[in-house]
């Protein structure tokens, strides 16, 4: 027997998840143009912790399910964007840490919001299975895709980091990933920190 509340918790994902979806379907016709033509898609003031909360809400019963923990700790900043790409690539990296995480043990996900030198900075990191160093370099590279041995649950065409990265380029930012075997990665994301004006 479900208690009321948690239909209503479940109903209210399952709602964002779908919407997710429509905006995610809405984003990859996008995507398959921004390398062609100027795309047409708004953008406007976005409020990145709003995002990132969002994101890590959506991910919070997979998580639950594969026994991660998520913690976020953001500050409230804006960037001037497109919120559904901005979302996309914040769950694509959020995806992935759970994707790639350690068959047994805890998967820990850290996600960060901050000001510096009047930069907006998001960092994702994971204690997954983490990236080695010759392979770190081509991640980013369309296609690729880091081979994980025997975690045969890990599926995809390799276009993830590929558009994460054209995404954050269109914004003007920046992205990089550290990682070392066996102990975890971070991506750091710097982009455009929107201020009113005074």
């Amino acid at each position: 027997y479900q208690k009321p509340e948690e239909v209503r918790l479940f109903g209210s994902r399952i709602v964002n998840e779908s919407q997710r979806m429509l905006t995610l379907i809405d984003t990859i016709m996008h995507l398959s143009k921004i390398e062609e033509t100027e795309t047409t898609i708004t953008w406007k003031t976005v409020s990145v912790d709003s995002l990132v909360r969002y994101a890590a809400d959506l991910i919070s019963p997979q998580a639950d399910a594969k026994h991660v923990k998520v913690h976020v700790d953001t500050d409230p900043l804006y960037t001037y964007g497109n919120a559904a790409l901005l979302s996309e690539l914040i769950m694509n990296l959020l995806d992935n840490a759970v994707k790639y995480r350690k068959p047994d043990g805890e998967l820990r996900l850290k996600i960060r919001t901050w000001n510096e030198a009047n930069k907006l900075h998001i960092s994702i990191e994971d204690n997954g299975i983490g990236i080695k160093k010759e392979n770190l370099k081509k991640i980013f590279d369309k296609f690729y895709r880091v081979h994980t041995g025997n975690l045969h649950d890990v599926k995809g065409f390799g276009l993830g980091l590929a558009y994460v990265k054209k995404i954050i380029a269109d914004h003007k930012g920046t992205i990089r990933a550290e990682s070392e075997l066996n102990v975890g990665t971070k991506f750091i994301i710097v982009l455009p920190l929107f201020k009113d004006e005074e």
